[in-house]
């Protein structure tokens, strides 16, 4: 398999190859850097949910970070719905850090300077993105 030119794209494809299902390494930091966000899940499905969650966040960012085909749209479409339901827009960008943050240190050595700089970038631009009520 040819490694992506993409440097977001090849973060999840590094991690990919060390770990079957980041959702439960994302969540854990979530919830360790955000316990308010433990009771925002109900207890009945709630692997689901998340699972679910992190894996349409991973597209958008897919598509953010590359040709922005629409799926990058999600963003903001649920940037406003989860502050419809009581989830600030600071929390709700706040994730996408915390999978940057996952990524890196599943990645460890392999987590480069170029790496780290296109997560840089792709932070600021979705903050901006998702960051202004529409």
């Amino acid at each position: 398999m040819k490694a992506s030119p993409n440097p977001i794209e090849q973060s999840f494809e590094l991690a990919a190859s060390r770990c079957a299902d980041l959702t439960p390494q994302v969540y854990q930091r979530l919830f360790e850097q955000h316990p308010e966000t433990r009771t925002m899940f109900r207890s009945q499905g709630r692997e689901l949910v998340m699972g679910s969650m992190l894996a349409l966040a991973i597209e958008s960012v897919l598509d953010f970070a590359d040709e922005r085909r629409g799926h990058f749209r999600l963003i903001a479409c649920e940037a406003a719905s989860h502050e419809a339901y009581g989830t600030s827009r600071e929390l709700f960008i706040a994730f996408f850090a915390i999978v940057r943050d996952t990524l890196r240190d599943l990645l460890g050595d392999e987590w480069s300077p170029g790496i780290a700089l296109a997560w840089d970038a792709l932070l600021v631009e979705i903050g901006a993105f998702a960051g202004e009520p529409a």
